[in-house]
């Protein structure tokens, strides 16, 4: 069984996973607790998340990194804002993204 350590105690994947964004610079993000990359290209980026839809958007925005196993994403860019998409009203994040920003 697959485990990941956190402050210094062990801790099952199959537990819920903790979601973390850090970022370095606005050139740099670090994104724990990724399930799936729902799309991505040079200006943005739908992430889903164990905390919710995460939408990125910048400028030469690149994938450094990816790790499905750990749910870890990498970008790397000129990052311009970060928006979680919750659903509501019974409506879809992602009907929710694309009327954002068409």
């Amino acid at each position: 069984m697959s485990q990941y350590y956190d402050n210094n105690s062990t801790v099952n994947k199959s537990t819920v996973q903790e979601h973390d964004v850090i970022m370095r610079g606005r050139k740099l993000l670090e994104i724990t607790g990724v399930k799936q990359v729902e799309s991505f290209d040079n200006e943005e980026f739908l992430l889903d998340t164990v905390m919710g839809a995460l939408a990125i958007r910048g400028q030469n925005l690149q994938m450094k990194n990816l790790d499905v196993d750990k749910g870890i994403v990498s970008i790397k860019g000129r990052i311009y804002d970060l928006i979680y998409l919750d659903e509501q009203n019974g409506e879809k994040a992602k009907g929710f993204f694309g009327k954002l920003f068409k």
